[in-house]
């Protein structure tokens, strides 16, 4: 962890009384540069808020799976801290029952349910890849519904 995203946490815990041990970090996408501050922008424009995950990923990484009130901080493409949110609705669901509202809340492209399912069709084909599995239409996700509860722009 890198000193910023372990400062920007303590300010902003200690304003808020909050457990002062850093929560997760990482940055949205597959993890390239230009994605990850695309997303980031989103998250602080406002227009993204929410995220999905393939729930097999989690089971294989021996992850925690995120809870409702759970804060996370969102990193930019160069790892530096851009936001702290704080997740209100956690769900699974198979990838084909994702509906059009939680869909358009992940902000992306031009804000249609068929840019999202073809998008994350390809994420999740390329991502299920690394573990030697196959995509399937079912393929049971971890859709996250978050608030942005502390902006922290790159100047």
């Amino acid at each position: 962890m890198n000193r910023e995203i372990e400062n920007y946490w303590l300010k902003y815990a200690s304003e808020h009384h909050l457990n002062l041990q850093v929560p997760d970090y990482w940055m949205f996408g597959d993890g390239n540069k230009q994605m990850g501050d695309e997303l980031a922008s989103l998250v602080l424009s406002g227009k993204k808020t929410g995220t999905c995950a393939a729930k097999v990923v989690y089971d294989l990484e021996n992850e925690k799976m995120p809870v409702v009130g759970q804060y996370d901080i969102v990193l930019n493409g160069d790892e530096y801290p851009v936001a702290i949110i704080k997740y209100t609705a956690i769900e699974e669901v198979p990838m084909n029952k994702v509906t059009e509202t939680f869909a358009l809340s992940e902000g992306e492209g031009d804000l249609t349910y068929n840019y999202w399912y073809m998008e994350h069709e390809k994420f999740f084909t390329w991502e299920l890849k690394q573990y030697g599995m196959t995509f399937t239409p079912d393929l049971m996700l971890v859709c996250q519904t978050f608030e942005v509860v502390d902006a922290n722009p790159v100047d």
